[in-house]
């Protein structure tokens, strides 16, 4: 299997369910060079597929006016129609759990790649309030009705364990 050029290789695993995974662990996590960013008029795309790729970096350029029956990209660079503040992903209970079950070398793999140049540099993290559909019990943070000063606020063992 390849990596992003110069990055540590995925250290592939079968589950035998037609694909591959990267498996990540105490001692070994696959990662990417840090990215540099294409020169003007051309782009860089990082592919994984089934078949076992796994970022795998390549490099093109952009041709202007060139005629392609199956795609068409028509880019107003004067127009701005949103503004990305960062990517990233959302720290469920479930996710929390996961992780805490990991050796605290793995835990540091783990973070490494989500939030580090040389992974996916993930700069936002969404933490849901209270309980969700990936908890193991249903909780909430204010269980007294009509209480809209929150007197009754009060923070879960998930939260002071697991998010905070």
């Amino acid at each position: 299997l390849s990596s992003a050029a110069g990055g540590r290789p995925c250290n592939a695993k079968d589950f035998g369910h037609g694909s591959l995974v990267c498996a990540c662990s105490a001692t070994y996590c696959d990662t990417l060079d840090p990215l540099v960013l294409p020169a003007p008029g051309s782009y860089v795309k990082y592919e994984s597929s089934k078949a076992g790729k796994r970022l795998e970096r390549s490099e093109g350029s952009f041709q202007h006016n060139a005629k392609t029956p199956d795609f068409h990209l028509t880019l107003d660079m004067a127009q701005r129609y949103q503004k990305v503040k960062g990517f990233g992903g959302s720290i469920t209970d479930a996710a929390a759990i996961n992780i805490q079950s990991l050796s605290k070398d793995a835990q540091n793999h783990l973070i490494r790649s989500y939030f580090s140049e040389e992974g996916i540099e993930y700069n936002l993290v969404r933490v849901p309030m209270a309980s969700t559909d990936f908890s193991v019990r249903l909780y909430t943070y204010a269980d007294a009705e009509g209480d809209f000063e929150l007197k009754h606020f009060s923070l879960t063992e998930e939260d002071t364990r697991m998010k905070v």
